[in-house]
C-alpha cells in the first residue's frame, strides 16, 4: 500500500566537514555515480533485447488501446523494465559498497535511473544521458530512520558524523526543524571552483510563514481578489480589482547572460585552436575523427568560471521568480493564467531566451506557493477564449499580428495588449472557455483609469513602443 502524499519543502543548511570526511563524500559520490551509471546500462541492455523480441515488434504495429498497452506491460514484466526489478539489481550491486552506499541511498539512486530511463521508455526522449565524472550533484535516503540520518545538529551516514550549521539567530530554520523530516538530501555544487557540500532536509507540511519585516511583502489587503496573468517570454501583466501591473522577468540577469557567452564564446576559440584536427575547412566538427579532445589550462578555468556564472544565473533566477510570485499573491489568491506550451517554443526562435527567463518555471513556483494555501493555478482554454484578439465593447474577434503590441478597441482607446489580455484573463467565466461580457463592460471604466496611472511607468522600464 502506498504511503499517502502530504505537503514537503526543503530546508538547506552548510555542512561543516573535515578534510577526510570531504574526501570520503567524493569517493561515495563516485560510487554513486558508477551505481547509477550501472543501472540505467542494464536497463538499456534489457529495452534493446525486448526490442528484438518479435512480440514487441508486432504489437508497436497495432493500434493505440488497451489491448496494445497491455502487451507492451507485459513485455516489461518479462524482461525487467520495471522500477522494482531494478531495485533488485542494484542491491546485489551495494553490497559491494556497504562500507560507503546503504541500502536506501542504493535504492534511490535506482529509482533516478529509472525516472531516467522511463521517459525513452515511454517515447518521451530520444536518449538517456550517463553521468560523467564529477556530475553527481546529489545522493538521498528514504527515511529519516536509517541511512542518511539528521539526529539533533548532526547529519550521520554510514560512519560519518558530520555538523550541520544552523545559525541561532535564524527564525526561519528554527521553525522549520520542528516539522517532521521526510528524508534527508546531501547536495553537492561547485562554488567559485571549491566543492561545497550541504544538507536538504525533505520536512512534512508548508513552509513557516516570515513576518511581514523580514520577507519585505506589504500587507495582504484582498486575500480573496482574482488576477489575471498574462505570461510572455520575458514579461508578465498581472491585472486585479486594484492593481494594474506589468514587469520583466528576471530583468537583473541581463549582465550575466552577456557574460556566459562571453566564456563561452572563449572556450570555443580555445578549443578549435587546441583541436584543429576535430573541425572540417567549414568550421564544423568533423563526425569521422574519433579521437580524445584535447584540453588547455585556460579552457579548464573557463570551463569553472562558466560553471560558476551558470550557478549564479540559476539561483538569481529562482530567487527573482519567488520575490515575483509573493507580489502576485500580494494581489490575490484565484489566479487565472493561460495555458501555454513552452517546452514546444523551446524549439522556435524564442529558445535561447525562455532558457534565460524560465516562464514555466514561475507559475511552478507560483502553482507551490498556492497549494500551501489549499489553492491551485487556475488554467484557462487558450484556444477558445482568445484573449488576444477579443474587444467586449464590440462583442468581436479581431487577429493579430505578434508584432502588434496595442489593442485598438471599437472606440479607438489603445491598450498595452499583454495587459488588455491579462484583464480578460481576470473576466474569464467558471467554465474557463470565455470571457464574461458583461463583467467586462462594467469593469472597464476603473480598470482603463488605474491602466493610465501606470502605463508611463511601463513605457520606461518594460521598454514597449
Amino acid at each position: 500500500m502506498k504511503k499517502a502524499k502530504t505537503s514537503s519543502f526543503i530546508l538547506t543548511l552548510d555542512l561543516k566537514l573535515e578534510t577526510y570526511q570531504i574526501h570520503i563524500l567524493e569517493k561515495r559520490f563516485n560510487i554513486a555515480r558508477q551505481m547509477f551509471n550501472a543501472c540505467l546500462g542494464k536497463l538499456l541492455i534489457r529495452y534493446d533485447k525486448m526490442k528484438k523480441d518479435p512480440r514487441y515488434i508486432e504489437n508497436c504495429k497495432q493500434p493505440k488501446g488497451a489491448d496494445r498497452n497491455r502487451i507492451f506491460r507485459v513485455l516489461n514484466q518479462e524482461y525487467g523494465l520495471e522500477e522494482y526489478k531494478i531495485h533488485a539489481f542494484v542491491t546485489r550491486m551495494y553490497q559491494h559498497f556497504d562500507r560507503h552506499i546503504d541500502s536506501n541511498t542504493a535504492q534511490k539512486i535506482a529509482t533516478r535511473a529509472w525516472s531516467s530511463f522511463k521517459d525513452l521508455l515511454y517515447k518521451k526522449a530520444k536518449k538517456v544521458h550517463f553521468k560523467k565524472f564529477g556530475t553527481m550533484d546529489s545522493v538521498e535516503g528514504k527515511t529519516n530512520k536509517s541511512g542518511i540520518t539528521f539526529r539533533g545538529d548532526i547529519l550521520k551516514w554510514n560512519g560519518l558524523n558530520i555538523p550541520v550549521v544552523i545559525d541561532k539567530n535564524d527564525d526561519y530554520a528554527e521553525k522549520s526543524l520542528t516539522r517532521k523530516i521526510k528524508f534527508c538530501r546531501i547536495q553537492r555544487k561547485i562554488i567559485r571552483g571549491k566543492i561545497k557540500y550541504y544538507v536538504q532536509l525533505i520536512l512534512e507540511g508548508i513552509p513557516p510563514v516570515k513576518t511581514e519585516k523580514k520577507s519585505g511583502l506589504p500587507k495582504k489587503e484582498s486575500p480573496s481578489s482574482e488576477v489575471g496573468l498574462d505570461i510572455g517570454i520575458s514579461t508578465l501583466a498581472m491585472v486585479s480589482n486594484e492593481k494594474v501591473s506589468m514587469v520583466v522577468l528576471c530583468d537583473d540577469l541581463a549582465d550575466m547572460s552577456k557574460e556566459k557567452r562571453r566564456i563561452q564564446r572563449r572556450m570555443d576559440r580555445s578549443r578549435r585552436a587546441t583541436n584543429p584536427h576535430k573541425y572540417l575547412p567549414d568550421g564544423t566538427i568533423n563526425p569521422q575523427d574519433q579521437t580524445r579532445w584535447k584540453c588547455s589550462k585556460h579552457y579548464i578555468t573557463a570551463w569553472y568560471q562558466l560553471k560558476e556564472i551558470e550557478r549564479k544565473l540559476a539561483a538569481c533566477r529562482k530567487q527573482s521568480h519567488e520575490r515575483l510570485a509573493n507580489q502576485v499573491l500580494v494581489m490575490g489568491d484565484v489566479i487565472k493564467v493561460e495555458q501555454m506550451n513552452y517546452k514546444a517554443l523551446q524549439k522556435t526562435r524564442y529558445g535561447k531566451r525562455i532558457g534565460l527567463k524560465a516562464p514555466a518555471m514561475f507559475l511552478t513556483i507560483l502553482d507551490r506557493k498556492l497549494h500551501y494555501i489549499g489553492k491551485e493555478l487556475i488554467k484557462i482554454n487558450t484556444w477558445k477564449v482568445k484573449a488576444s484578439q477579443y474587444d467586449p465593447l464590440s462583442d468581436t474577434y479581431k487577429k493579430k499580428k505578434l508584432s502588434e503590441r496595442w489593442h485598438i478597441l471599437e472606440n479607438g482607446i489603445g491598450i498595452q495588449r499583454d495587459i488588455f489580455s491579462a484583464w480578460l484573463i481576470k473576466n474569464v467565466t467558471e467554465n474557463l472557455t470565455e470571457v464574461d461580457r458583461e463583467r467586462c463592460v462594467n469593469e472597464f471604466k476603473d480598470f482603463y483609469q488605474e491602466y493610465q496611472s501606470i502605463i508611463e511607468k511601463v513605457k520606461k522600464e518594460v521598454l514597449i513602443a
